[in-house]
């Protein structure tokens, strides 16, 4: 798609001369008038896929050089083009082909070849950008080549820049956010306005709690953190339960040596009576008991070691494993969203340890108005916005999104109905908990005229664009709005299709507005 807007200025130092109109200083736009060549001048922009070209040049005149100061643009990023060869192409007309050829820009973005006819007549006049493949050519149309000067300022065009002009120059764009955008139709979908919150499925959510009393202990190097990923069945901490009476390191201990001494002293009683059963001393039942004695000396003491070790680690236990403890897993896969406790900290049953959330998919529950449940009972999708990120967000079955379903009771305080959407969150950007402004798409869709919502300024309290007239040349224009659809907003009146406005960067020309002054121009001819 490409568009042209012409407008006459006065080039008088644009001759064969290098007579230069500076950005680095003056008050003036720096046409300044020479005498000498007093040949009028134009101004032209065009578009292309890939560049944009706003060109400056003096009428053409057989034998007379004409410079030209091309600045190209390229309209994916609105970058100067910093590299290239530029050619300014004379054909038509019965005359042969001429060309005029600079090899590199003498500023990044700012080409200057330098015309000088051969034949009169009417010519086609193009601009050639050969840096890359394919080429790029902008075709600027017909032009007449004049024989003289004289013939050249008769036929100069009484056509006037528009009233209330804002200069807004390519050195500007280029150092600051900035792109343009054409106004088109397109279709636009109807939509219900909601406050909504995002939130987890129902299985993608875990609030892990105590199974037991007990001393949390780190399993591994690290203790769960917040932002930590885990698998299903994860064993994020252990429990070493509370033992059933209050006691401390000191007693337990104690306990270990008592009943190591018991199982000592059993031992060597069961011995002496096996001694005295060989020489018929004591009768077998007196051996058979002492065996049992021993047998529960050596129970006694293992549980006194596992206690310790349950309690206090396996470091205290004599390096036995510390069997007993509870491990306390995650029930789903996700990330920790909250740690409500601290390794070594003694926590009763039920207590909250771990906040565990499935970041892949989001629920978004938006909360429908009375007077707009009808309409959203036929919703197809939904877009949204959350404080915070440049653009909104998409609920489109054809990437996962998905109607959950539609509230039945109406809240007697808000007067509103839930309406939740499952949605995927692939770079896991969304959080459990944001805010977003909701637009719930009802079904119904029109075309009509629209530019994207960053085009549009507040400007005292009226919606104004910036529609660009030439390169470097802007107009305020108040616009009356209509449906808003994700990143574009319908205009009703203030636009026509085919129009350019400022997509980005629109309040800083409206701040060039404000100014009042011509800023200083820089471009060499």
């Amino acid at each position: 798609m490409s568009r042209i807007a012409c407008v006459a200025v006065l080039l008088a130092a644009c001759g064969g001369s290098d007579a230069d109109h500076d950005h680095a200083g003056g008050d003036d736009h720096g046409h300044a008038e020479a005498p000498e060549d007093p040949r009028p001048g134009f101004a032209v922009t065009h578009y292309t896929e890939r560049t944009e070209l706003f060109v400056e040049y003096p009428s053409l005149v057989v034998g007379q050089d004409s410079k030209f100061a091309a600045h190209l643009t390229r309209v994916d990023d609105f970058t100067p083009v910093d590299a290239g060869r530029c050619v300014v192409v004379l054909s038509g007309g019965g005359a042969p082909e001429e060309r005029f050829a600079v090899d590199a820009p003498r500023v990044p973005g700012i080409f200057g070849p330098v015309a000088r006819p051969a034949s009169p007549g009417t010519r086609r006049l193009a601009v050639l950008l050969e840096a890359g493949n394919p080429d790029d050519l902008h075709d600027l149309g017909e032009v007449v080549v004049h024989p003289t000067v004289q013939a050249a300022v008769a036929a100069a065009p009484t056509e006037e820049e528009e009233a209330g002009a804002i200069p807004y120059l390519k050195e500007q764009q280029w150092r600051t956010e900035y792109a343009t955008a054409e106004v088109v139709t397109r279709p636009l979908r109807a939509s219900v306005v909601a406050n909504g919150t995002l939130r987890a499925l129902p299985e993608g959510e875990a609030r892990i709690s105590a199974p037991v009393s007990g001393r949390l202990l780190t399993v591994g190097a690290d203790f769960p953190r917040i932002g930590l990923e885990v698998a299903r069945d994860a064993i994020l901490s252990v429990l070493a339960p509370r033992l059933d009476s209050a006691t401390d390191s000191a007693s337990l201990q104690l306990e270990v040596a008592q009943a190591g001494l018991d199982l000592e002293r059993a031992r060597r009683e069961r011995e002496r009576l096996e001694g005295l059963l060989a020489a018929q001393a004591v009768p077998e039942r007196r051996v058979a008991d002492a065996r049992s004695e021993e047998a529960g000396a050596e129970a006694a003491l293992k549980a006194a070691r596992q206690r310790i070790g349950q309690y206090f680690g396996t470091q205290r236990a004599g390096g036995r494993g510390a069997g007993g403890r509870v491990s306390v897993r995650s029930p789903i896969a996700g990330v920790v969203a909250s740690v409500d406790t601290t390794p070594g900290a003694f926590v009763e049953e039920g207590d909250p340890l771990f906040h565990v959330v499935d970041l892949d998919r989001l629920w978004l529950e938006a909360q429908i108005p009375e007077a707009d449940i009808a309409r959203a009972r036929g919703a197809t999708g939904a877009w949204f916005e959350v404080e915070g990120f440049p653009r909104p967000f998409d609920v489109d079955p054809s990437t996962g999104g998905r109607v959950v379903a539609l509230g039945g009771v109406v809240d007697p305080d808000t007067r509103t109905a839930p309406l939740v959407f499952e949605l995927a969150n692939p770079d896991r950007a969304l959080r459990v908990g944001m805010f977003a402004r909701v637009r719930v798409l009802t079904g119904e869709s029109r075309t009509a005229l629209a530019v994207p919502q960053s085009a549009l300024v507040d400007d005292g309290g009226q919606e104004v664009v910036f529609v660009m007239l030439g390169g470097e040349s802007f107009a305020r224009r108040p616009v009356r709005l209509g449906v808003r659809d994700g990143e574009y907003v319908e205009v009703l009146e203030g636009l026509t299709a085919g129009e350019r406005v400022v997509s980005r960067g629109a309040w800083q020309v409206r701040l060039a507005a404000a100014g009042g002054a011509v800023p200083a121009h820089g471009h060499v001819h």
